[in-house]
């Protein structure tokens, strides 16, 4: 019973949410018959259903308003599992996916892009911001490094640090470059509206493997909860499991902040959420983290 139970309550918040991503077809500035979308699905899939489809409709659905759904389930999935392990490894109830400053890194690579009029490019924003997320991660571990050991402490505060740090030469640059002070803003405000299937194609395959990656660990991070002394008591590699998590997290949020900006809430308060109602398990906190949060 207790078996079928833990089947049946994921599959019905999927089912919700795939209830959820559908409605959100029809509602927009223009709000779609559910007839014509029924219609558009159809020609898509080279079947006859006797609907004729407006071409502006079809253009809306297919590449406005789907990019920009699953785009969303993707990076609400993202932000709340790596919510998870961020809370999960620190053991701080106050930790974000952005603790470790990736989302600043990525937005001074966003920056500098805008400045550099390479946001007329295509990828022209999102690959030097995805380029400065990964070398702000690499520069954390190398700083934390310095001490000879990874512990979470130091790369906690060492994150913060270059978190702030960061922030403040974003805002100088916004300062000196005034007239694209307002781009710069929206894009660190976090958005949907310029994704499209190219962006999915690279963030869905990241959620996927790291996502695996994680569910892996899911059981190391559960003993680790312990302390470190008892995990590695255990036969847990705590340094070990740390630093593939936090690689791993870290690489998705850096794709995620690189394509749609800083988006905040979802992945400090999600897991929280998921938390209360579903138990400390990161075996199943994971799961409903990533449901929620989609």
């Amino acid at each position: 019973m207790k078996r079928q139970h833990s089947i049946l309550l994921p599959l019905l918040f999927g089912l919700i949410l795939l209830a959820c991503a559908i409605g959100a077809i029809f509602i927009g500035v223009i709000d779609i018959p559910a007839k014509l979308v029924w219609g558009s699905f159809l020609h898509r899939f080279h079947i006859s259903g006797g609907i004729i489809v407006p071409a502006y409709y079809d253009l809306a659905i297919w590449q406005l308003r789907l990019p920009r759904i699953v785009m969303s389930l993707v990076a609400g999935a993202s932000l709340a599992i790596c919510g998870c392990v961020f809370q999960s490894i620190f053991r701080n109830p106050i930790c974000d996916p952005y603790i470790l400053g990736i989302s600043s890194g990525a937005s001074l690579g966003a920056a500098i892009a805008i400045i550099a009029g390479w946001n007329v490019v295509t990828f022209g924003i999102t690959l030097p911001a995805l380029i400065t997320a990964i070398l702000t991660l690499l520069l954390i571990m190398g700083i934390a490094r310095l001490r000879k050991q990874h512990s979470t402490q130091t790369l906690l505060l060492t994150g913060i640090a270059l978190n702030f740090f960061i922030s403040a030469i974003i805002t100088l640059l916004m300062v000196l470059k005034q007239e694209d002070m307002q781009e710069i803003f929206f894009w660190t405000m976090g958005g949907l509206s310029t994704v499209t299937w190219a962006e999915i194609g690279w963030t869905f395959p990241t959620l996927v493997i790291v996502a695996t990656i994680l569910f892996f660990n899911a059981k190391n991070l559960n003993i680790m909860q312990l302390g470190a002394e008892s995990a590695q008591s255990l036969g847990v590699s705590t340094q070990r499991v740390t630093m593939t998590t936090l690689v791993a997290s870290s690489v998705l949020i850096g794709v995620v902040v690189s394509f749609c900006g800083v988006i905040g809430f979802i992945g400090l308060i999600v897991p929280h959420i998921c938390r209360l109602i579903f138990g400390s398990n990161n075996r199943h906190l994971f799961l409903y983290a990533m449901l929620f949060g989609a």
